[in-house]
C-alpha cells in the first residue's frame, strides 16, 4: 500500500482529501526528511492500520531507519506528553503546573534524528491531537532552528489530512 492507494481507497466524498494528499506529496517548503516524516508520525499518532501501512510503505524508501525510528517516537511521545500537558495547561487548578511531570521523555533530548525534525513531527502530532501547552513550546524550539511559518504550517496540513483521512476509514470501516 502507498499513498496513491490510500487516496483511492477514499470515498467521494472526501475528494477534498485526495486532493490534499496529492498536492501535500508534492509539498516542495519541506525537505523530504520533513514531510515524509511528518506523515508517518501523524499516521502512527492517528494509529489507523491502512493509514499506517500505507505510508509506511510510502516512506520506506525515503527516510533513513533512524527517521523512521525518530518519526515513530515522535507519534509516541506526544501520545502521553499531549493528554498530561492538556490537562495541566485546561485544569482550573493551577498549581499541576508547578509540581514535576515524573513521566520519562528521554527521547526528547536524544531523539537520534536531527532536532529540528523531531521537534516539527512533535508539533504535527501535537496539533492533532490537541495540547496547546506542546504546541507552544515545539514552535518555540523549531524558531530557534530557523524552521520558517511556512513549513510549520505545511507540516501541521499534512498532520491535518492524515487526521482527516483516518477518521474517514474508520468511520467507513465501521459502516460496512
Amino acid at each position: 500500500m502507498s499513498l496513491d492507494t490510500l487516496k483511492n481507497s477514499l470515498p467521494e466524498y472526501a475528494k477534498d482529501l485526495k486532493l490534499n494528499l496529492s498536492s501535500l506529496g508534492r509539498e516542495t517548503v519541506l525537505s523530504d526528511e520533513l514531510k515524509y516524516g511528518t506523515f508517518l508520525a501523524s499516521a502512527y499518532a492517528v494509529g489507523v492500520a491502512p493509514v499506517v501501512q500505507a505510508l509506511s510503505a510510502e516512506v520506506a524508501d525515503k527516510l533513513s531507519p533512524e527517521a523512521i525510528n525518530g518519526a515513530k517516537a515522535a507519534a509516541a511521545i506526544m501520545g502521553m506528553n499531549n493528554v498530561y500537558y492538556r490537562f495541566v495547561h485546561l485544569a482550573s487548578a493551577k498549581d499541576y503546573g508547578t509540581l514535576p511531570a515524573k513521566l520519562r521523555m528521554n527521547v526528547i533530548a536524544n531523539p537520534g534524528v536531527d532536532k529540528a525534525a523531531f521537534e516539527l513531527w512533535s508539533l504535527a502530532v501535537s496539533a492533532m491531537n490537541g495540547c496547546g501547552m506542546c504546541i507552544d513550546a515545539h514552535e518555540a524550539e523549531l524558531r530557534k532552528h530557523s524552521i520558517t511559518t511556512e513549513q510549520i504550517q505545511a507540516a501541521v496540513r499534512i498532520a491535518s489530512t492524515v487526521n482527516a483521512v483516518s477518521a474517514v476509514l474508520r468511520a467507513e470501516q465501521a459502516a460496512a
